[in-house]
């Protein structure tokens, strides 16, 4: 159970990744993109053909953040330039990348087994320098020593620096458009601001992210798969609407934050659902419908009870105030 445990908090740190960039077009820019499901793999292909032909995988990595960077920017162009439906310029993207990233990794299936990748270079640094033995006989009282602790420090700081930077971009006056953008588009063109700019820029930035986790998913899971990315997009809602709804999304640092959590417990909720007897791998996408529908249901309950509940304390206090005056009136005709 540690063990699963364990491992779903490294997956979660990596598609938070994913589920930052979710958020940025979904929240921030308000825009339905089903680019994800394409640009996911198209990160994982591009990396794991550049590693496989003997590139750095930093720079591999790089690589996939820069290609999802260029297709979220096409989807953009579509959507802005083309007068495309939001929803029908992700659509065409993502089946026009299926076709792409085939013609990247030349065949459906590209192992990374054999290969030296982000993780395999971050473990042998660790156990080399001793930092694993050192961590496990810290925590050797709680009876549980997993494989490494490279894969989950490394992530988790990595999530951490990205969800900074995005929080201070955010901030700035370009990400402060973006954020009006999302809110009032015509408002924002009012002011002479470029709005399709804008929307170029989120949706490629969006992307970027995206495919970064697709080159990270692949090298931690040691192949990429041109199916991979089939759901990405409900995962990656499934992230943000468990994050907002467990830890809120008052302000931005914090909604990034619970994107996070979200994406983490998505994966811990997973994990467990997975270890239940008759459910089988099969079922991860149905497991995952089922909890964006809790997930999107439970809210509006909670909500609902606390409008019930305050509502009641009203009128109590007004029948109260009520009660005075009557009280009050009777005394003085006394």
């Amino acid at each position: 159970m540690s063990t699963a445990i364990f491992s779903a908090i490294e997956a979660g740190f990596i598609y938070a990744i994913m589920a930052l960039g979710v958020y940025l077009s979904f929240r921030i820019l308000d825009f339905p993109d089903l680019t994800v499901d394409g640009s996911f793999v198209t990160g994982a292909a591009v990396a794991s053909v550049l590693i496989i032909n003997g590139t750095n995988p930093f720079l591999a990595s790089a690589a996939a953040l820069l290609v999802g960077f260029a297709a979220g920017s096409i989807t953009g162009i579509l959507h802005t330039k083309g007068k495309i439906n939001p929803l029908l310029s992700g659509i065409l993207m993502m089946i026009a990348l299926y076709s792409i990233n085939l013609r990247i990794m030349g065949r459906s299936n590209v192992p990374l087994l054999q290969q030296d990748t982000i993780m395999t270079a971050m473990t042998e640094v660790w156990q080399n320098a001793g930092l694993d033995k050192a961590i496990n006989s810290m925590i050797s009282f709680a009876g549980f020593v997993p494989r490494t602790w490279a894969i989950f420090v490394t992530m988790a700081f990595v999530v951490i620096v990205i969800k900074l930077l995005l929080d201070q971009l955010l901030k700035t006056e370009i990400g402060l458009a973006l954020r009006a953008t999302g809110d009032n588009k015509q408002m924002v063109s009012s002011f002479s601001a470029n709005t399709d700019w804008l929307t170029i820029f989120g949706l490629g930035l969006s992307n970027a992210l995206v495919a970064f986790s697709g080159a990270l998913v692949a090298q931690y899971g040691g192949f990429s798969d041109v199916g991979m990315g089939i759901g990405m997009i409900v995962i990656g809602l499934a992230s943000v609407i468990i994050g907002e709804a467990l830890f809120g999304a008052r302000t931005i640092a914090r909604a990034t934050l619970a994107v996070i959590g979200g994406a983490i417990v998505y994966r811990i909720i997973l994990a467990l659902a997975l270890r239940v007897q008759f459910l089988e791998t099969g079922d991860v996408k149905l497991i995952t419908a089922v909890i964006v529908i809790v997930a999107l249901i439970v809210p509006n309950i909670v909500a609902a009870q606390k409008e019930k509940r305050s509502k009641k304390r009203k009128t109590q206090a007004q029948e109260r105030g009520e009660r005075v005056a009557e009280a009050q009136t009777d005394y003085k005709s006394i």
